[in-house]
């Protein structure tokens, strides 16, 4: 197996390298050691899940239409029952822009404490979110990115690049020093933006050991395209050492075709990260050997936030005394090596 020293190794190094500093000196003592604020100074005060003051928090996301999606809001169900001091109020799933903006003026009108928004449009969506932003509302954007930044107070995203670096730097992994390998990738919808970062990350990655794609084809996020969309593919490409799906849903029917095809020379790498896919990776039965994840626990986090924001706390293990402005969640690899650390909080398609 080759061991790879690029450009995204070193940067992890160098933070880990950081973290490790931190905590050596954190840890000393002196005399004109200073008291700092924030979450560490709170712990005199006790935990952050504590109950405090009521809040009440609403929440909106696109229509279930998915496995991922369908967790998305789940998830955030699930986080605001564990604190007794929360009122979740969800909208119903909506693809429909015009109603999501009316749900978030509902929430304008009735005023609740803070709204956790994961829009079907993120442009289309700005206008609404900065009136609740300028009534005092604050904003937990997820996701989908809003136009103008001003119309959230903290947004969380998942990191579409990174998957696509990971899953590049991964099957850089597994190569011998100076082999050339035929690399396959199953995109989602092309013309989005996710799409073309997780594609740029893969390509960036593959570049970092002279490799590169070979073979590409789009589906859409569905079964149904992705068992098209590889199908496709496997009569173009009779030869694959590596397969990269971007999304685990489709997998569904990537996996399909493949055993469709009676293929079974090549390794496949998935992504999102459902928990279907983790339990062929774990069974170890199927051309399936990692995924990536894309967290369908943004929105759940964005709970948590919000209720910290409402309450005046600040994150536990950081000395900012305020929530951050942004958080993106990383991208990491699932393998049968460590998919025990995954498994519950994964999605299932």
């Amino acid at each position: 197996m080759k061991s790879i020293r690029n450009r995204f190794g070193v940067t992890l190094v160098a933070g880990l390298s950081v973290l490790a500093l931190g905590a050596c000196t954190g840890n000393d003592s002196g005399d004109d050691d200073k008291k700092l604020g924030g979450g560490t100074s709170q712990a005199d005060s006790g935990s952050n899940d504590e109950a405090g003051d009521k809040v009440v928090i609403g929440f909106s996301a696109p229509a279930a239409d998915h496995g991922w999606m369908g967790s998305i809001t789940e998830s955030a169900k699930k986080v605001a029952e564990q604190y007794d001091d929360v009122e979740l109020r969800v909208a119903d799933g909506t693809n429909d822009v015009s109603l999501q903006i009316s749900q978030v003026e509902t929430f304008i009108n009735d005023g609740v404490d803070a709204i956790v928004l994961l829009p079907f449009d993120g442009a289309a969506m700005t206008p609404v979110a900065l009136k609740a932003m300028d009534a005092g509302i604050p904003v937990i954007n997820v996701d989908r990115e809003f136009d103008d930044p001003n119309a959230a107070r903290v947004t969380i995203l998942g990191d579409n690049y990174g998957m696509g670096v990971s899953a590049g730097a991964y099957i850089c992994s597994q190569l011998d020093e100076g082999a050339d390998a035929v690399v396959a990738e199953i995109a989602g919808i092309d013309s989005l933006p996710l799409t073309q970062d997780r594609s740029q990350g893969f390509e960036d990655a593959l570049s970092e050991c002279g490799q590169d794609v070979d073979n590409r084809v789009a589906a859409e996020f569905t079964v149904e395209s992705g068992e098209k969309a590889a199908g496709n593919l496997l009569q173009a490409a009779p030869k694959i050492d590596f397969l990269w799906n971007h999304d685990d849903d489709q997998g569904v029917g990537v996996l399909q075709a493949i055993k469709n095809a009676g293929r079974d020379e090549f390794v496949m790498i998935g992504g999102a990260g459902s928990a279907n896919a983790m339990r062929d990776i774990q069974a170890d039965n199927t051309v399936l050997k990692a995924t990536v994840i894309y967290p369908s626990t943004q929105a759940a986090d964005g709970i948590k936030l919000a209720r910290l924001l409402v309450q005046g706390k600040a994150l536990g293990d950081l000395v900012e005394v305020e929530v951050p402005r942004t958080v993106q969640l990383y991208a990491p690899v699932v393998t049968k090596d460590n998919v025990d650390q995954f498994i519950d909080t994964a999605f299932e398609s």
